[in-house]
Parts: C-alpha cells; structure tokens; sequence
C-alpha cells in the first residue's frame, strides 16, 4: 500500500536538486520547472529493488518523476500473466491519472529515488496558472502517444519487430556510444513486449549472430548496426 511504503521509507524534504540522467543522457525536467514556478514542494523517497511505489486501484493522491533507478508500471491479468505498460527512467513523470486511482501499479525495478507532489496541488496550481496547466497537458499527451505506440507494437507486430522496437526506445532514451546498460531484465522486456522470456532470448540472439548488437555483461548490449535494427521496426 501507497500509505505504508511511505512510511517505511526516509523522511521527505524540499528538493531542490538535479534529476540524475540515464547513462549520462540530460533530461528536461519539465516536473521540476513545474514545481518550481508554482513554489509547490516535492518530496523525495527511496525504494528497494522490486518495492512497490503504489498499487493498481489505490487512490491517485501523489504524482511522481524518476530521479535516479528504474520504475516499472504494469497490470496483473486474470490469468496471473504480468503485462508492463511502461518503464520509467531519470526524469520521466508516472502517475498522472485521468481518474481518481491508479490503473497500474509501479515497481522500483532496481533501487530507486523518486520525488513526488500532491495531484491536488498540482490541479490547483493548474487551475490559476495556464503553464501550469499546458505543461500538465504536454506530459499527460506523451503518456498517450506512448501507450498508443505500445497498442499497435503488440497488435501488430511480430516477436523480432517488438525487440527491435523496444533496443531502438532503449536507444534513444538510455545508450552512450551505442552502449545501453539495460535496468529490467528479459523477463521484464517479455511482459512489456508481449512474449515469452525464451523468445525474447531467442531474439537477442539471433541479432546477435547477424552482427546487429553485441554483449557486454548480462545487461549491457552494444548496437553494432542501427540501419539494419531499422528495417526490422517495420
């Protein structure tokens, strides 16, 4: 529960400082330039490995941004398969609700500091300060142009575009030099993309053998060839 991961973790207090960037990528902190401009205070916590930040269905009081780690936001189906919806690296904001409660629940996929600030607050802010609200809109946007993406990746791709898909998101939003240091692991990648984690695997390496990415310890992968990764996000 929201409530008692809370109260487990380390007293909050006003953040002023920077957001950490993916493997050395800047980030547009349009979080902090939100609270910022509005005098709102953030607070900030620390979760263990595969902690939970918030439950599905628990209320939708806090909005939260990625300082350093990984985060994970996913639904358990009926059948106990896990689907991820998303995973959030530094900077990225989660949380932002159309509706009163959390449609997925977020995991620290390794130990992680996030900020957070009450959604009221924010929604207040938003109702007396039109950047407020545009920023808040543009955010909320994003969010829909990623699940979109996500939708027509698992209705219509096949198990070879997804992971290409996915090592070209990772690429943008996390390589240096063409080298990712992935957070999730593969079953992670299988629950987002929809497979199996022996496909996954399978896929790796046959990409792999074709020379279009190569290994540097369990989660580093290293793109030897974007244009072919390319043609296979068809």
């Amino acid at each position: 529960m929201l409530t008692q991961s809370l109260n487990n973790q380390i007293v909050g207090k006003q953040i002023n400082g920077k957001i950490a960037p993916a493997a050395g990528h800047p980030v547009s902190d349009q979080f902090g330039a939100i609270t910022g401009h509005v005098g709102l205070v953030a607070t900030e916590f620390s979760y263990r490995k595969d902690e939970e930040i918030y439950g599905e269905d628990e209320p939708a009081e806090y909005v939260y941004q990625v300082v350093s780690g990984a985060v994970r936001s996913y639904k358990l189906l009926s059948d106990g398969r896990r689907q991820i919806g998303a995973f959030h690296l530094p900077g990225d904001v989660f949380g932002l609700e159309s509706g009163a409660a959390h449609r997925l629940a977020a995991e620290a996929i390794i130990d992680t500091t996030v900020r957070l600030v009450k959604r009221s607050s924010l929604e207040k802010a938003a109702g007396i300060d039109v950047q407020v609200a545009r920023k808040l809109w543009a955010m909320t946007a994003s969010e829909l142009r990623h699940a979109e993406d996500h939708m027509l990746l698992l209705g219509r791709k096949t198990a070879m575009e997804r992971v290409a898909t996915f090592l070209l998101e990772m690429d943008r939003r996390l390589a240096v030099a063409s080298m990712m240091a992935l957070p999730m692991c593969r079953r992670d990648i299988g629950d987002y993309l929809g497979l199996t984690l022996e496909t996954v695997s399978r896929a790796l390496s046959q990409l792999h053998a074709q020379g279009i990415l190569g290994f540097s310890g369990a989660r580093q992968i290293v793109l030897r060839n974007r244009q072919r990764l390319h043609n296979l996000d068809a």
